[in-house]
């Protein structure tokens, strides 16, 4: 009897504790990549500029709290398009993405902080051409309380922080990289995000 009882007890701390982690108890998003994009430009004697083709976004939470936010992105590389193929090579090369080697460009929140009704800092781990060092991504949100909406955001790097050291020939490159995000985001399931007043 004793024995059936604690085998009761375990049964429903699991089943609690399941159904405290299940997805329904925080927002759900899906970005729509259809809809949005991710660009780049970096100043220079000829316009450097351009979109990624392929990626994946993804914001999670680990409660209705805005803050709670974890934001995902996961560049391919090889999808970089400037408009003109001899560009394309140039940063898909050793010199710069190193796309054969390091096929992916990730950043990582590490920290969310709402700095008004509705815009956010973002701090977090950016990595590329296999190098991961921190960096500050400023968002900015539209549709609140709809459950959908878009997130636009930017960050800027210097390339030569990341071992992009080289240069285009015949092109003057300045070393700042500036990347846009322009995201559409629908709620999918579970409750709508609580932000601050």
């Amino acid at each position: 009897m004793r024995r059936t009882i604690l085998c009761l007890v375990a049964v429903v701390l699991i089943a609690s504790s399941a159904l405290a982690q299940t997805p329904s108890a925080v927002p759900v998003f899906q970005i729509t990549p259809g809809q949005s994009t991710i660009k780049f430009d970096v100043k220079a004697s000829v316009a450097i500029e351009g979109t990624f083709d392929k990626w994946e976004a993804a914001l999670t939470f680990t409660s209705p709290a805005a803050e709670s936010a974890v934001f995902d992105v996961k560049i391919y590389a090889a999808s970089v398009d400037t408009g003109s193929s001899i560009k394309d090579n140039k940063l898909k090369s050793a010199d710069f993405f190193d796309v054969q080697n390091n096929p992916y460009i990730t950043f990582r929140s590490t920290n969310v902080v709402q700095t008004s009704p509705n815009t956010f800092e973002l701090d977090g781990n950016f990595t590329i051409r296999g190098v991961t060092r921190p960096e500050h991504l400023k968002l900015t949100i539209s549709g609140k309380g709809t459950g959908s909406g878009t997130i636009d955001g930017m960050m800027a790097f210097d390339r030569k922080d990341y071992g992009m050291n080289s240069g285009i020939p015949f092109i003057r490159i300045a070393n700042r990289v500036q990347v846009t995000v322009s995201l559409v985001g629908t709620r999918i399931a579970g409750p709508p995000v609580v932000f601050k007043q």
